[in-house]
């Protein structure tokens, strides 16, 4: 793959209860174990991270596909829900919910557009096979 753009973040402190910045800076804040992990809370995790992360990227996708489709969207929203639990194998897994909002397009024609967002956007395709991902519409 030839990089059209490249992030760059470290990781410091404790891990969960580290620090994490971006080289620009523009993220540069703390991170804990959130409380119902059995951590102090108080701070992003890593989860909540990715949930911004995917829910943004998706939302991007989404107008894209609206946009090649000639469909015109406006107020739309992604919100994102990302699980964490255990594999049942001494390790943990994600799971993803992908909640879709496309006021005043018909429900049937506003989950092909998420569909087809599903299919383009880079988080689904990094996810896609390695964690169930849940893609619905709803209408409010």
């Amino acid at each position: 793959m030839e990089a059209i753009y490249t992030a760059e973040a470290l990781a410091t402190g404790g891990g969960r209860n580290g620090h994490v910045a971006t080289k620009d800076r523009i993220i540069d804040t703390d991170v804990r174990v959130p409380v119902e992990m059995g951590g102090p809370g108080g701070a992003p995790n890593p989860e909540a991270f990715f949930a911004a992360g995917y829910a943004a990227c998706f939302h991007g996708a989404l107008q894209a596909v609206a946009r090649a489709q000639k469909v015109v969207i406006s107020d739309s929203s992604v919100g994102s829900r990302v699980h964490f639990g255990d594999n049942g194998q001494g390790g943990y897994q994600l799971a993803v919910d992908l909640e879709v909002v496309l006021p005043g397009i018909p429900h049937d024609q506003a989950q092909a557009l998420a569909d087809a967002a599903h299919q383009v956007c880079p988080y689904s395709n990094a996810t896609r096979g390695n964690i169930e991902v849940n893609v619905t519409v709803s209408d409010d």
